[in-house]
């Protein structure tokens, strides 16, 4: 496989350079740059899958995947999945459009929807955009959120399969200090690809409660995430 570098190849991601990404449009301006987040990644990662293997190339579809959703701006740049057709489901909740999902904010919003009443949300979707819910989580894990998948119990055209997320707690998070702890979740997907092989639907399921609960054991400051960060590189990387 061929390395990361800045002349354009990622080893775990397709659709971020070459002819095909030529107008493409970036959220941040520029393609996302994995380097930081690929170390985390292969520094912390308790499975290597043997190259060519399913659970390979679930994995890098899925980290694919990932990056088009939080950093191509327009739908139709999208390789991974069919903008029509394309529906995303949390935790059994109703399916969305990408439309749908664009209006909860996107990225980290549709991704930890709540039915706790308001008073004990300590992280709401609902007062966040996708820039302040993008701000919070990269200023939290500067070094980015790996990413691995851990078992693969059905292949294509329906995928299912086991992940675990993972980063370090280096900054604050929501008015709380970071802690320097390693901060992980697992949960379980489902991918259902259409006969062009793209992705028509996703499902997830997985306790928020996982993540934001050890995102708040540091102490409470007076300040709540840095705002310093919409300068800070580290912007641009995500898991």
């Amino acid at each position: 496989m061929a390395s990361s570098n800045s002349e354009g190849e990622d080893k775990y991601r397709r659709y971020i350079y070459g002819e095909g990404e030529k107008n493409t449009s970036w959220k941040y301006g520029a393609p996302p740059n994995y380097d930081v987040v690929n170390k985390l990644f292969e520094e912390g990662r308790t499975k290597v899958w043997p190259p060519g293997s399913l659970e390979e190339k679930v994995q890098n579809l899925v980290k694919t995947w990932e990056m088009e959703m939080f950093h191509k701006t327009c739908f139709s740049d999208y390789k991974t999945v069919d903008p029509e057709k394309y529906r995303f489901s949390l935790n059994g909740r109703k399916p969305i459009s990408l439309e749908e999902k664009r209006k909860l904010g996107g990225g980290y919003n549709s991704l930890l929807q709540t039915s706790l009443p308001e008073e004990y949300r300590c992280y709401n979707p609902a007062d966040e955009t996708a820039e302040s819910s993008h701000r919070a989580f990269t200023t939290a894990f500067p070094r980015g959120f790996a990413l691995e998948v851990l078992h693969v119990y059905t292949g294509p055209p329906v995928i299912v399969y086991k992940f675990r997320h993972w980063g370090l707690m280096e900054g604050p998070f929501k008015g709380h200090e970071p802690t320097g702890e390693m901060i992980e979740f697992f949960g379980v997907a489902i991918f259902e690809l259409d006969d062009e092989m793209k992705i028509a639907k996703v499902e997830f399921f997985y306790d928020r409660g996982e993540l934001l609960g050890a995102l708040l054991r540091g102490t409470t400051t007076s300040q709540s995430s840095s705002d310093a960060s919409l300068s800070c590189p580290f912007l641009k990387n995500t898991g």
